[in-house]
């Protein structure tokens, strides 16, 4: 019998050059008023906001930042206030990007609006879902009805056939459910489970994030599930999960068990912790271009700036890119260069962007240790 033909490897990213990930807030308006709400969203469209055709400069300046294309999100507020949504989707795919949608959890976005979305192009759906149950969820979304459109966005999304992701939020308010949260996942079909580590910015400035030490049990409790889950898991802002599957997996190896599956690895593609201006860039609804939309440092504008230029030479951009240029623990921790914290909450918590992050356990002592490969 003829072996069957190894995968083809996927073309490395070199986070320098081009980011893995581009969100573009196309609208702050949004029907919610969540307690974590990093965009602060506003109940109607901003005047400002990008044109269509300016959306359609920003989408050929994404598909030019390398040969191969960065995944694409529309977010918002809820995009689907945009009523050229599907003119937006329509184009970013014409030109070969994979656009991906987070709609919020309101009656906008029925299954007529998303077939026509999937007719012009989306890849995937990504909604939220913070809570196993209507009472849990509606009270972190501040609007009853949330979660059954919620499961109302899922269904329609599953009987189009799209990809459909779910990101949760990690804070004080929902740490209580996060195993009914995996038990729940564990009964849908989910293509990947994004848990977002709260970051106290916006309305969220106001929450309790979890400690260091619960963190801590959360990363080894989805690296568990990780090992026997159908559906892939990602972190944001908690890039020290990577870390934690180093150490997980170095573990296991020693002890003769087997580890992630080699197919796995491959589908998340990106070589390292996507993050804050590392691999990601964001771009609100007025245009600026900052790090990440939890770490809005605006360094130009897709009005008279091109955004690859921005990511490549800013120097902030470049500084977030910097493993020798983080500052105390982060900046002596071995795994700086696969891990480097979340730049994001450094500067929530401090105003340094380059500080440690406080949700980080790892203690690396007083001396800089070697820096870990991510093998």
């Amino acid at each position: 019998m003829t072996p069957l033909p190894k995968p083809a490897a996927l073309p490395p990213f070199d986070f320098d050059r081009a980011p893995f990930l581009v969100i573009w807030e196309v609208t702050r308006a949004c029907a919610l008023a969540c307690v974590h709400c990093r965009a602060d969203a506003i109940p109607c469209r901003d005047s400002r906001e990008l044109t269509t055709e300016e959306g359609f400069r920003l989408i050929d300046q994404v598909r030019a930042l390398g040969a191969t294309p960065p995944l694409f999100v529309l977010t918002g507020g809820d995009p689907m206030r945009r009523p050229d949504l599907a003119e937006l989707v329509r184009h970013a795919s014409s030109v070969g990007l994979t656009v991906a949608l987070t709609p919020s959890g309101t009656a906008a976005a029925t299954r007529a609006r998303l077939a026509e979305l999937k007719d012009a192009g989306l890849s995937r759906v990504a909604v939220s879902l913070d809570g196993p149950t209507p009472d849990a969820h509606d009270a972190f979304r501040r609007v009853r009805g949330s979660y059954a459109w919620t499961l109302r966005i899922i269904e329609a999304t599953l009987e189009l056939g799209l990809p459909l992701q779910i990101n949760s939020t990690i804070s004080k308010l929902t740490l209580p459910y996060l195993e009914t949260m995996a038990d729940l996942m564990s009964h849908m079909p989910v293509t990947l489970w994004a848990l977002f580590f709260l970051i106290q910015t916006g309305r969220g400035a106001s929450l309790d994030q979890i400690t260091a030490e619960e963190c801590e049990r959360v990363l080894n409790f989805l690296y568990d599930l990780s090992l026997t889950s159908p559906f892939g898991i990602k972190t944001t802002e908690a890039p020290h999960y990577q870390r934690i599957v180093w150490e997980r997996e170095h573990a296991r190896r020693a002890q003769g068990l087997p580890t992630r599956s080699v197919e796995r690895k491959r589908q998340l593609r990106a070589p390292r912790s996507v993050g804050d201006g590392n691999g990601f860039v964001f771009v609100d609804h007025v245009g600026n271009i900052c790090p990440s939309g939890f770490l809005p440092v605006q360094r130009g504008n897709v009005r008279t700036t091109n955004i690859g230029g921005v990511y490549r030479t800013d120097d902030v951009f470049t500084r977030l890119r910097d493993p020798n240029a983080l500052m105390g623990n982060c900046g002596r921790c071995r795994f700086r260069a696969i891990c480097g914290g979340s730049r994001s909450r450094a500067f929530a918590a401090t105003g340094a962007v380059m500080a440690s992050d406080p949700l980080c356990a790892y203690d690396p002592g007083e001396v800089t240790e070697a820096v870990v490969s991510h093998a």
